[in-house]
């Protein structure tokens, strides 16, 4: 694979206009495909099997404006009563507008009573019905109900809005999150470096690479359903790990000129060592996060495809379209260097080649504090390997404590309508009004009998949990009966959870089952319930599957069994303490407000399964261009230990310098206004800064060095091992 790699490395730089007008050819024809074929994010949340599924199903077959998109309007008057003549026909006349409005096809008057209007008059809700779904309606729609309201507003009555036609107007946007990261990661490089055009080359190469993950993402949203925030999350995890292959190519690149190569061939040794971790690197990432198409849940797999399909981009651009501009550049890449530099790479090489002499040049005998921490670390690296353990450990407590859910409009920004809707709801109706059920009742043999239509309805008024429960709505058939349940607690309380589960084992089989009828609990709580429960049953074999494919990669790179398994026990680690934290953060509220979140959540559902497929597969990235050190100089000397210090300290800088970027452009995307990507960037960079101290500086070096010749087993020692500097 090295030659192949050489070889390709060596011929992009020889070639450098040809390759850079393949990949200018290639992006623009992908992006013009992208946008022909009208590629675009639908939330199109399923869970197949779910219960709430099959409710939703019997609803929108039996109902078919249940099918539709729509929007809630929410009306609240401080002043008085709405029924007033000034203010009822001002609403009247919202309605009206909202009626002719494009792709409507019904409008609720609750003045009419086809709502809900609060006992004192003063807060109504109604619900708009479109013909179209919410992805194919846009912004527009949400833009024609505001114009719409302003007949209300000008008698004084507050209105407000949500719901997924409103929800497409306020998808989070990634511009001003990437600008500070990569503002930040610039800067981070000019310090490595020293030098403006090596810094600028792995941000330059990672854009690259992004528009063409992009344009993939957008032709395959075409063929499958891509959720609206897997866009945000493949750009966070394709420009931070297109920045880290970039930087690793570079350096080894600026460390083989330094040595007398041409740029033809520093560039393809560039890309057959630290090109060679980045594919295996790479290749982890995806194969990781491609787990979670066998999660069952559509949506969830579709984002690891958008995130795939970025970081294979990225990593392609490192491979062929970084040693095309290396080539072109030669010398030139240390152009525009910082004041008092010294003229040679700050970033070190990984350590020496086959066949170069142990002294002189050896990072074991150059010194330098990485040098030094890896003497250290290896006289007393029981004792290290202890303290890092507890470190994670005690990082990872909190995890048990974890309480899955989905953060409702309670969470959103306080000046969204969605939050000021929710909020005027659960203050004037009651909190349970915000987490309505839908139960779906279905007879397998005909139509369900109004005795136990009765029974059911009489049952659920008596459970203490149950504020309000209507009188049941048959289809036209009769086939189905639809009955709405108003919980007493706020969506993501666990009280409601407990509802939806006895509803489901006892409250309605008790009541329907001597008529042989059946209920289904539906609504966008129940799903969201649903949802936490899949991912509490299909984690384990998402966890399972991963780390089994990682290891076999990492098998097939190193060769060695036991490098593997621990590479993958590090790796829980490092994903069990990102765990850790964001439970302390999101749950416990430590610092929420610093993230402008104003009260705790629960974690969402799909985040521990989302985190685990992308940590598992990032935490690879440093383990692997660590070992890839390690191996090289073992092969050389035969001598463990000093193969140890060898690859940390040819890799320290560098790896810190990596991580430092990664973990700032994931942060900067937790300003964004969505709790799940600010759950996801917290999370990454939690796990990136964990794994690239405390795992890949303390414990992974500690534990190598415990492990000595047996680490490498079946690797054949050299015969001949020279012995190290006096420790």
């Amino acid at each position: 694979m090295e030659r192949i790699l050489e070889r390709l490395g060596r011929m992009t730089a020889a070639h450098p206009w040809r390759t850079l007008t393949t990949w200018l050819l290639a992006a623009v024809a992908l992006l013009a495909v992208g946008q022909a074929t009208g590629g675009t994010f639908v939330d199109n949340f399923r869970i197949p099997g779910a219960e709430s599924q099959q409710a939703a199903d019997l609803a929108r077959a039996a109902f078919p404006v249940y099918g539709s998109a729509s929007a809630e309007v929410v009306w609240h008057s401080p002043g008085g009563d709405l029924r007033t003549p000034d203010r009822r026909a001002a609403v009247t006349a919202m309605i009206e507008a909202v009626r002719h409005q494009p792709h409507v096809t019904s409008v609720e008057d609750p003045l009419a009573g086809a709502g809900v209007v609060s006992p004192d008059g003063r807060t109504a809700v109604g619900t708009v019905r479109y013909g179209r779904e919410a992805g194919d309606l846009g912004p527009e729609a949400y833009r024609r109900l505001e114009a719409a309201a302003a007949p209300a507003r000008a008698q004084g009555v507050q209105v407000s809005f949500r719901g997924l036609v409103v929800d497409v107007a306020f998808e989070p946007e990634t511009g001003p999150a990437e600008a500070v990261g990569l503002g930040v990661a610039l800067l981070v490089l000019l310090i490595a470096f020293g030098s403006v055009v090596a810094a600028g080359l792995p941000v330059l190469v990672a854009l690259a690479g992004l528009v063409v993950g992009t344009a993939l993402v957008l032709i395959t949203g075409t063929l499958v359903e891509i959720p609206g925030a897997a866009p945000i999350v493949a750009v966070m995890l394709g420009l931070g790990a297109g920045i880290d292959y970039a930087l690793f190519v570079v350096t080894r690149f600026r460390a083989e000129l330094t040595e007398g190569h041409s740029p033809v061939a520093a560039a393809g040794r560039a890309v057959a060592t630290a090109g060679h971790a980045v594919l295996f690197a790479g290749a982890t990432v995806v194969v990781a996060i491609l787990g979670l198409l066998f999660t069952g849940i559509p949506f969830v797999g579709a984002m690891g495809v958008a995130a795939a399909l970025t970081v294979t981009a990225t990593m392609l651009a490192a491979l062929t379209l970084l040693p095309a501009l290396l080539g072109l550049l030669g010398g030139g890449v240390n152009r525009w260097r910082l004041p008092d530099r010294a003229s040679v790479p700050v970033l070190r090489r990984f350590a020496p080649g086959p066949g170069r002499p142990a002294d002189g040049n050896s990072p074991v005998t150059t010194g330098g504090w990485w040098v030094r921490w890896g003497w250290r670390l290896d006289r007393r690296r029981a004792a290290y390997a202890l303290a890092a353990t507890v470190v994670l450990l005690g990082l990872s407590a909190p995890l048990l404590g974890l309480r899955l859910g989905t953060p409702d409009d309670g969470n959103q920004p306080r000046h969204w309508p969605q939050r000021q809707a929710y909020d005027t709801v659960g203050r004037e109706l009651g909190p349970g009004w915000n987490a309505p059920l839908v139960l779906a009742v279905h007879h397998p043999g005909g139509a369900p009998a109004d005795a136990a239509l009765t029974r059911l309805a009489g049952a659920l008024a008596a459970d203490p949990e149950v504020a309000l429960a209507t009188p049941p709505t048959r289809s036209p058939d009769g086939r189905l009966a639809l009955l709405t349940v108003v919980p007493r607690h706020a969506p993501q309380d666990q009280q409601v959870s407990d509802l939806v589960h006895r509803i489901r084992r006892t409250v309605g089989p008790a009541a329907l089952a001597p008529d042989g009828a059946r209920v289904a609990v539906g609504g966008q709580t129940a799903y969201m319930i649903d949802m936490a429960d899949a991912v509490a049953r299909r984690l384990p074999w998402v966890v399972l599957g991963v780390v089994l494919a990682a290891g076999l990669l990492l098998v097939a790179m190193f060769r060695a069994p036991l490098i593997a398994l621990k590479a993958a026990l590090m790796a829980l680690l490092s994903i069990g303490a990102a765990y850790g934290v964001l439970v302390a953060v999101f749950q416990w509220g430590w610092g929420l407000s610093l993230l402008g979140v104003d009260q705790p959540v629960p974690i969402m559902s799909v985040v521990p399964m989302l985190l685990f497929a992308i940590l598992f597969g990032l935490s690879m990235d440093y383990e692997v261009f660590l070992l890839s050190a390690v191996r090289e100089e073992y092969r050389r000397s035969g001598d463990p230990r000093r193969a140890v210090v060898a690859g940390l300290a040819g890799t320290g800088r560098v790896i810190t310098a990596a991580a430092t970027i990664m973990a700032v452009v994931f942060v900067s995307f937790a300003a964004i206004d969505d709790t799940l990507v600010k759950m996801i960037g917290i999370g990454l960079a939690t796990a990136v800064l964990v794994d690239a101290t405390v795992i890949r500086v303390v414990l992974a070096p500690a534990l190598l060095g415990l492990l000595g010749h047996r680490a490498w087993w079946p690797l054949r020692r050299p015969s001949t091992a020279p012995a190290g500097p006096a420790r």
